[in-house]
């Protein structure tokens, strides 16, 4: 089977190709012989009907520092397209929601990865309140009040943007902190969003441990141990990948959330799991597949496209 891959990414010129799992995604695809055309999210459009996409064939390869090639530059209907993969780094932004509503035009006819519907409608921190015996004791609030409540009843918790990313404005704060009211002062002055409070889990010591599924079933997991004196352990921010298993709890889990992605065309997940806990279910730009096939030799992204290639038959 060959099928045309339309892939909406940041730009593919400074990504770091032993981590980044879009460019493996976009590496097995060509290895099975799948042809690939990149845009930015800026380049699609809804034209007199029709979803465009303006970018270029790709190739890839794995070598540092010329890691792709790129054909003369087109403009695509993506209808005509079997799959795009909607692969942009958050911030879950309007621009963002915006490419997830073109998106929505053209799929199920071309197979959109992830279902742009339920990206737009499972943001990160939202879909896990829906598994609420999995999940640590969480508040979703934008007034001051609530929240000082929520963190006089659990001591120590964790307080972050409701629609960030990569550990970005992720803060601590314990039982002898002073900073919730300046902290609620500085989010109030940035947008109109709510915060997301969470109880705070001690064994994020011993890591956070990314799960990733595919079509709702788990193939693996890697641990993320945080950097000496931080408490994010976000790789972005200097959190330490390192090899791991799946728990008893951890299947649990994924028992109990692996229906729901799978029936809401979720196929490429993320869920991370703090000792008995998921934090979040990360379904807009999920990452961590390079880790693991170094760690474990499994081939997440060739199961990811076992799953694509079945519902494309």
């Amino acid at each position: 089977m060959s099928l045309k891959v339309a892939i909406q990414m940041d730009p593919i010129a400074p990504i770091d190709i032993e981590a980044d799992s879009t460019f493996r995604i976009a590496e097995e695809a060509q290895a099975r012989g799948h042809e690939l055309f990149y845009y930015t999210p800026d380049q699609i459009s809804f034209r007199e009907g029709r979803v465009m996409a303006r970018g270029w064939p790709l190739e890839v390869r794995r070598e540092k520092g010329n890691h792709f090639t790129l054909g003369e530059e087109t403009d695509i209907d993506l209808s005509e397209w079997d799959v795009v993969w909607l692969r942009q780094d958050p911030p879950f932004d309007m621009g963002y929601i915006t490419t997830t509503h073109l998106l929505d035009m053209i799929h199920p006819g071309t197979l959109v990865v992830n279902d742009p519907f339920w990206v737009r409608n499972y943001p990160e921190k939202l879909l896990v309140l829906q598994f609420a015996d999995y999940t640590p004791p969480t508040l979703i609030a934008r007034d001051l009040e609530t929240i000082k409540a929520f963190k006089a009843k659990h001591k120590d918790i964790i307080l972050k943007p409701l629609y960030g990313n990569g550990g970005a404005g992720v803060f601590r704060l314990d039982e002898n902190d002073r900073n919730l009211a300046s902290l609620h002062e500085l989010f109030a002055g940035i947008n109109r969003e709510s915060l997301i409070a969470q109880k705070f889990l001690p064994d994020v010591s011993n890591g956070d441990k990314r799960v990733i599924l595919i079509d709702g079933e788990p193939v693996g997991a890697i641990n993320r141990v945080p950097a000496a004196g931080e408490t994010r352990s976000n790789m972005h921010v200097g959190g330490r990948p390192e090899k791991v298993g799946l728990t008893e709890r951890d299947l649990e889990i994924c028992a109990a959330i692996g229906p729901t992605l799978k029936e809401k065309g979720q196929i490429f997940v993320g869920i991370d799991v703090i000792g008995d806990y998921m934090t979040e279910i990360n379904v807009t730009s999920p990452t961590g597949i390079q880790e693991l096939e170094r760690f474990d030799g499994i081939n997440v992204a060739a199961k990811i496209w076992e799953a694509i290639e079945a519902k494309r038959r």
